[in-house]
């Protein structure tokens, strides 16, 4: 008989004559003896009012905790925090988006640890609440996923199906008189018809997908889009869920391996997605205790064919991949030919396998393909390393992007100088942009790219020119962009090092990214290297700054004592 007591952590904050002070202020909010006696589940909310991704979290919430309820559960909604990667994209703004993944992370912990939850959920939107609440989720180690809110609605306009890429491109046309005035404002007033996730296989949609995979989010709970009827099921369903998986005792530090970050891996590979899940998946690594390495992503994605045509590659959207099969169709095809371990489990306690059987494909279907009639023959991460990038780069090979580039550096300090460079005209076919000390320290916060990646692509440059920075790029990036160079500039990294007209080699099937000069100039250049003062000094961003890893362990933050292991 099992000994396994469903209110493992909960008996200690409200049981017995002691407690009688916490059972009275709860009562206060008009919880009853009888919901006291229940197994108190979390529900980490990360609703807010500043972006359309999280936006109608909390009718989701609702749900859930009717499904809860039902299941013999008393719920607990309570909020953190969300910054929009769209929205502060290119300003200042923008540092604090990866920041406030670690914030996200401290604060599910904070209030689990604090409010001894018997088990959490975790209800996730934009990009950084993904993985910030799944590492929360991780530190507090009680049974509990993360469920995602789902995807936008893609907009119309002129027969054309509109994601918030679209209008960071056509930023770069309309700079360089290829639409008018009245067509960009036309795609910015379409592209976002209401609530949900950037639609592309962009960073919110390839972490849900991952987290799928992983074992940290039910299979099926992340397709449907965020405003379709069926999400409220969902979440209901989601509700008695976390009951059944608290009463057997599921938790997923239990039953996550290092198959189960292959899994995720795969997946991201598999689909195109962003580069930012390689930065997402070595943290969430980092909090399981599975140990996951920048070299294993390449090793991974070599071995896996790209099998869907989404977004920003490939020409479809996640509401397209949803109606398609989604993601059980997706393991469903990669199991076929051997690119998962289906023996690893997932929330329902159901193997992968298990799971991936259940897909449903809808019959001419054309948005997944099989594993034997790839799009491509290997998946869409790539790792570079060089005199450039010691530690590693990442690319993101996922349509018909160059292999191989040599050109000129126009060198920028900070990404506005760069954007201001682009839509003035003043970059040429041929060149590499590099625009460093915007990496994890430098940045602080690693600022996302998708403007002046845009900005090349709309301006008829993404063909010709190549760009590299010690930040990050947004999911939505496409062409040769090498991000996450590490070390980064700020730390005295190579890239610290690179002058106007240098030449930069990026050459993707030999895995190099080379800066042409000797490696006794190098050297030479790296002496006389001073580092620049701090961008902040007191505040959330300079704390960050002093705590923060290299993008190249996950850009995770650890104590200083930790900072040489």
């Amino acid at each position: 008989m099992s000994t396994w007591d469903p209110r493992h952590r909960s008996r200690v904050l409200l049981d017995g004559p002691e407690r009688a002070p916490a059972r009275a202020m709860l009562k206060a909010i008009g919880f009853t003896d009888e919901d006291l006696a229940k197994p108190l589940i979390g529900i980490a909310n990360t609703w807010v009012e500043t972006m359309p991704c999280n936006y109608h979290l909390r009718e989701l919430a609702q749900a859930l905790k009717e499904g809860i309820r039902a299941a013999g559960g008393t719920p607990m909604e309570f909020n953190t925090i969300a910054i929009s990667d769209g929205i502060t994209m290119g300003t200042e703004g923008m540092k604090a988006s990866l920041i406030s993944r670690e914030l996200i992370a401290d604060s599910v912990e904070l209030v689990g640890r604090g409010h001894y939850f018997d088990a959490l959920v975790c209800l996730v939107g934009c990009d950084k609440t993904i993985p910030g609440a799944a590492m929360g989720l991780l530190r507090c180690d009680v049974p509990g996923f993360v469920l995602y809110g789902g995807s936008i609605a893609p907009g119309r306009w002129q027969e054309r199906s509109l994601t918030i890429q679209d209008v960071f491109e056509a930023v770069g046309a309309f700079a360089r008189g290829k639409i008018t005035a009245e067509e960009f404002r036309a795609i910015e007033n379409c592209a976002c018809p209401g609530a949900g996730a950037c639609g592309g296989q962009f960073t919110a949609n390839t972490m849900a997908m991952a987290l799928e995979l992983l074992g940290l989010s039910p299979m099926g709970s992340a397709s449907p889009p965020a405003l379709d009827p069926r999400k409220r099921q969902v979440a209901y369903e989601c509700g008695q869920l976390i009951m059944n998986m608290l009463r057997r005792g599921l938790k997923p530090r239990d039953y996550l391996t290092r198959a189960s970050f292959e899994n995720a891996i795969a997946g991201v590979a598999a689909t195109g997605g962003s580069t930012n899940a390689v930065l997402h998946l070595l943290a969430l690594a980092h909090e399981a205790g599975v140990a996951l390495s920048l070299d294993d992503f390449d090793v991974i994605s070599r071995r896996t064919p790209l099998i869907a045509d989404l977004k920003p590659g490939g020409k479809y959207v996640a509401t397209d991949l949803d109606r398609a099969g989604g993601t059980r169709l997706v393991a469903k095809r990669l199991l076929e030919h051997g690119k998962l371990d289906g023996r690893q489990l997932t929330p329902s306690g159901k193997t992968l396998a298990e799971e991936a059987a259940l897909a449903v494909e809808t019959p001419g279907q054309d948005v997944v393909y099989t594993c034997d009639r790839p799009l491509k023959p290997t998946g869409g991460l790539v790792i570079l390393k060089g005199n450039l990038a010691p530690e590693g780069c990442v690319v993101k090979i996922a349509g018909h992007e160059r292999m191989y580039h040599r050109g000129p550096a126009r060198v920028f300090d900070r990404e506005e100088d760069a954007m201001h460079a682009v839509t003035a005209g003043r970059i040429q076919p041929g060149d590499v942009v590099v625009i460093r000390y915007e990496g994890p320290k430098g940045g602080p916060g690693m600022r996302e790219m998708l403007g002046v990646t845009s900005a090349i692509v709309g301006a008829g440059l993404g063909e010709t020119v190549a760009l590299l920075t010690d930040g990050r790029f947004s999911g939505a990036t496409h062409g040769l962009m090498a991000g996450h160079v590490a070390p980064e500039a700020a730390v005295g990294g190579p890239i610290a090092a690179v002058r106007e007209g240098d030449f930069i080699v990026f050459d993707v099937p030999n895995r190099q990214l080379q800066l042409e000069i000797a490696e006794s100039e190098l050297r030479a250049r790296l002496a006389e290297w001073r580092p620049p003062p701090p961008r902040y000094t007191d505040g959330v961003f300079a704390k960050y700054a002093a705590l923060v890893s290299s993008a190249s362990r996950g850009a995770v933050t650890r104590p200083n004592w930790q900072q040489t292991a």
